[in-house]
C-alpha cells in the first residue's frame, strides 16, 4: 500500500484502503456468519466499543474484544491471547457496528497469520436488520 513521504507516492485514502484490503479475502453476510457460529465453524468476534454494545445489545455467543486489543488477544503466539486463539487456522468473523472497522481489523489479523479471518458485511447493524438473535447487555 502506498504511503506518502520520502518516496513521493500519493497518500492512500481510506476508501481505497478498504477496497484493497477487502480484495484480499471473502467477506460474509449476516446469515452465513450466523450459520458458521451456530455450527462452530467460525468464531464471531465483536469489536464494538462498550457504548454501542450497551445501546444495541450483543450477538449471543460472540466473543467481545474491543478493537484496540484485538491483535493481542487473537495472536496464537501472543502472551495475552484468549483461550479461543488456538492457532493460525482459526476461522474468525470480525463484527463492528457497520462493517468498516471490521475490514481493517480482519486485514490486520491476516498480517498476523490468521489467514481465515474475515468480517461481516454491514456489521452488527446488518445482523440486527436480518432479524438474527440479539441479547441485551446484562
Amino acid at each position: 500500500m502506498a504511503v506518502s513521504g520520502a518516496t513521493g507516492e500519493r497518500p492512500l485514502g481510506v476508501d481505497e484502503l478498504l477496497e484493497r484490503v477487502r480484495a484480499g479475502y471473502r467477506r460474509i453476510g449476516a446469515r452465513e456468519a450466523y450459520a458458521a457460529a451456530r455450527t462452530g465453524a467460525a468464531l464471531l468476534v465483536d469489536i464494538r466499543y462498550a457504548a454501542l454494545r450497551e445501546r444495541d445489545g450483543l450477538i449471543p455467543g460472540a466473543l467481545v474484544i474491543e478493537r484496540n486489543e484485538l491483535e493481542w488477544r487473537l495472536d496464537p503466539q501472543g502472551s495475552h491471547r484468549v483461550p479461543e486463539a488456538t492457532g493460525h487456522d482459526l476461522p474468525v468473523v470480525v463484527v463492528c457496528d457497520e462493517g468498516y472497522a471490521s475490514s481493517l481489523a480482519a486485514a490486520s489479523l491476516h498480517r498476523l497469520g490468521l489467514h481465515r479471518a474475515t468480517d461481516l458485511v454491514g456489521g452488527f447493524q446488518a445482523w440486527r436488520a436480518a432479524g438474527l438473535p440479539v441479547e441485551p447487555v446484562s
